[in-house]
């Protein structure tokens, strides 16, 4: 059996009992980083042994681990340095390949940043679409937001504390009506979550000295964006 198992994504106070109990039994955690695995391990006493299954190896690195399960009968965990795996993290390579060797895959579910960040957004999420990390270049980015606009009612995004800024401008430019909820450091100590108009909610970014620090998930309000008219075929 492989287990998707949902960890911290900030406060181990969050590790469920059942997701402990897990990875002591499996025989195998696959993790995105074995070092920062390690740390929640011997914090919790979870002594199974460790592999690495990371972006760059999942390829090879999921059909060795499937071999050694139809092969040795043993159960695996897959767990990503935070949150829940194969959600803009390693895991779905893993998963597939599990599920069409005929093994039951199996979520131990549990925290994931873009739940968090919906729940405390203020955003009417009934329906959404999960963007993920969007283009770096602008013209791409932007490209990518309108057409989001145009067909969801609000996205969910991640974004690294070094481009949030970068982003922020460009949705600002581009979508100027959006609404935005920008979450960072979930769960952690100093959590934040500034929502409001998005040139607003920029303006008190550019203003915090600390806003490059800490992991953000964005909730953009699409519903305020003038939607474009069908094209008529001719």
């Amino acid at each position: 059996m492989l287990y998707v198992v949902a960890t911290p994504i900030g406060n181990l106070g969050d590790m469920s009992p059942r997701a402990i109990e897990v990875l002591k039994r499996v025989a195998l955690i696959a993790a995105e980083d074995t070092r920062m695995t390690m740390k929640l391990t011997q914090r919790f006493g979870i002594e199974t042994p460790l592999t690495s299954c990371h972006r760059h190896n999942e390829q090879g690195k999921a059909e060795g681990i499937v071999r050694r399960m139809l092969e040795e009968g043993i159960d695996v965990a897959v767990v990503t340095d935070a949150g829940t795996p194969a959600i803009s993290d390693p895991g779905t390579i893993l998963v597939r390949q599990a599920a069409e060797a005929g093994i039951e895959v199996v979520a131990v579910p549990g925290p994931s940043a873009m739940a968090a960040a919906m729940s405390v957004s203020g955003i009417d999420v009934t329906e959404f679409t999960f963007l993920g990390f969007l283009p770096r270049e602008k013209k791409d980015l932007q490209a990518a937001l309108r057409s989001a606009a145009q067909r969801t009612q609000a996205g969910i995004v991640h974004e690294s504390p070094y481009r949030v800024l970068d982003f922020m401008r460009v949705l600002a430019d581009t979508l100027p009506q959006a609404y935005v909820s920008v979450s960072c450091d979930l769960s952690k100590l100093h959590e934040l979550t500034l929502r409001g108009p998005v040139a607003e909610v920029l303006a008190r970014m550019e203003a915090n000295d600390k806003t490059e620090k800490g992991e953000y998930c964005i909730v953009i309000d699409f519903r305020a964006v003038p939607r474009e008219e069908p094209k008529a075929e001719s």
